[in-house]
């Protein structure tokens, strides 16, 4: 068994050395690089003024005239509207409009023409985005790796280079939506960064998202092996002396002579149990055998959630009502919301904040009543258990690093419900939306994955807090996965390379390594297990 043990560890961790070093030093990389796309913060704080005209179309215009394109270009039975915004792209006002079907229309607010975003109004729309003065130079079209992650339902994306060319910006060719602003840096990083360690070059050489997402929880598992055999290995082979018990010869506290069996030994004894659960909550976050429900509603769900009716309100609001509103001109998108039979028409500014337009009858948010029987839809009539708003951040629902009130706001109204994964439910009063949903199976998902990868626990958030402890840890990882490059390499070597000749002139076999180590005064120094 121990000789079994020794094995595992030893080609397993051969296998997969170059991938735990590749791992543990793109985490770092990402530690400190941006998300691969533009938040929703930080699209509205570059979005142009609404500021409407006389004469723009109504939501349930635009939605009529535009039905045959629609059918046409997204051929099924129609859906109800889930969302809507107006928008002014470059100048060009239009409707961005999702279907309970999750469906994405651009349509303009004008003729109520659906519109695919050509070069011609994407650059228009980049100029604005890069400021005045900014040289705009069009590169492609296409689905940049760089910019699809969470953002697939808007590909393809028009690119351009800003000025010299170290500035790049994606633009959606399906909404108009820019969706990625990066510098060369941003670029080196994300290619360096969170590209590598998902693996995506896999999806690069042809192989499915599925298939990538499989072969990384594959190689997580093996990973978690190598680290619990090495663990093992690594506490069976540490003799500190305590209680005068023996060590090994001239009192060191291991075997190895060399500088990188000793690395490897001493990294792996500090750091092996943080690599250990970075390796098992990798696995875990690619849901093996579907152990966890989905992290978000499916699109049946939200359809309940929203109900089927689409309030007469929304569809009959007319923009030139807010024409003289000249106190609002920095309101860079109108967003027009709904759960059940309520209907709220928002003025949204820069910094997130959405409060309803004057004259518009709106309440200050939605009603608890409609809220909370929303929250039972979604959970298939589900009983409601207790509800409340909650002001502060709790251990399901925080703001992660890179989010703000925007992502994250406060306050939420939580409903617990009394179905079977006793689920909870998490949504913005202001504007209705789902923003979190977590049933035992999440909650479970919760601590064994973002705790144990990213450690975004409530005395850990705090940085420098954060830094410190993760910048221990991933160095160490980094230690040990180079470490077992450099002593997998030696071992691969000395395994191919072809054995001295015997008094036969058979090549002699290599002797079997040790399972475990001779007494102190016998041990051979710098034997690798």
């Amino acid at each position: 068994m121990t000789r079994l043990l020794y094995q595992i560890h030893r080609w397993v961790g051969v296998a997969l050395a170059l991938f735990m070093a590749i791992w543990f030093s793109s985490g770092l990389v990402i530690m400190y690089a941006g998300p691969s796309a533009l938040g929703r913060a930080e699209q509205l704080a570059g979005a142009e003024p609404v500021q409407p005209e006389y004469g723009w179309l109504s939501l349930g215009e635009a939605w009529q005239r535009s039905a045959a394109q629609r059918q046409a270009a997204e051929p099924g039975k129609d859906a109800p509207i889930a969302d809507a915004r107006l928008v002014r792209q470059g100048g060009t006002p239009r409707w961005l409009v999702d279907d309970t079907r999750g469906r994405r229309f651009a349509l303009s607010a004008t003729d109520g023409q659906l519109t695919r975003i050509s070069v011609n109004d994407a650059q228009a729309i980049a100029r604005q985005w890069a400021g005045p003065g900014a040289a705009i130079l069009y590169v492609d079209t296409g689905i940049q790796d760089s910019a699809v992650r969470n953002h697939e339902a808007l590909s393809p994306f028009h690119r351009f280079a800003v000025g010299s060319g170290s500035r790049e910006l994606l633009v959606s060719a399906r909404s108009g939506e820019v969706v990625r602003d990066s510098t060369r840096l941003d670029r080196a990083l994300y290619w360096s960064g969170n590209w590598i360690h998902l693996m995506r070059p896999l999806e690069t050489a042809g192989l499915s998202a599925d298939g990538r997402r499989s072969v990384l929880a594959w190689l997580g598992f093996l990973a978690f092996a190598t680290c619990v055999t090495g663990l093992i290995i690594g506490w069976q082979r540490w003799r500190p002396g305590w209680g005068g018990r023996p060590t090994y010869s001239q009192g060191r506290v291991h075997p190895y002579r060399d500088v990188w069996n000793t690395w490897h030994f001493w990294s792996g004894l500090l750091g092996g149990s943080f690599a250990l659960l970075w390796a098992l909550s990798g696995y875990l976050n690619n849901n093996p055998f579907n152990l966890f429900s989905p992290a978000a509603p499916n699109r049946a769900e939200l359809a309940r959630y929203l109900g089927a009716e689409v309030p007469a309100p929304l569809l009959d609001w007319r923009p030139s009502a807010f024409v003289t509103e000249a106190e609002n001109r920095d309101i860079v998108e109108i967003a027009l919301r709904r759960v059940g039979k309520e209907a709220r028409i928002l003025g949204v500014k820069r910094e997130g904040l959405g409060t309803p337009l004057p004259g518009t009858g709106n309440a200050a948010r939605f009603s608890d009543t409609a809220l909370v029987a929303a929250a039972a839809r979604l959970v298939d009539a589900a009983p409601v258990l207790s509800h409340g708003l909650l002001d502060t951040y709790d251990d399901y629902y925080y703001a992660r690093h890179n989010q703000g009130t925007v992502e994250r706001p406060l306050p939420v109204l939580q409903v617990a419900l009394a179905d079977p994964g006793h689920t909870r439910v998490y949504l913005d009063p202001r504007d209705g939306r789902v923003i979190l949903r977590q049933d035992d199976s999440r909650r479970a998902y919760r601590w064994l994955w973002s705790a144990l990868h990213h450690w975004d626990l409530e005395t850990l958030r705090q940085r420098p807090v954060w830094d410190a402890w993760m910048l221990t840890w991933v160095l160490l990882g980094v230690v040990l996965g180079y470490s077992a490059v450099v002593l997998g390499w030696k071992r691969l070597r000395r395994t191919l390379q072809p054995g001295k000749p015997g008094k036969s002139g058979k090549a002699t076999p290599a002797r079997p390594p040790k399972a475990e180590p001779t007494p102190p005064r016998l041990a051979r120094d710098g034997q690798t297990p």
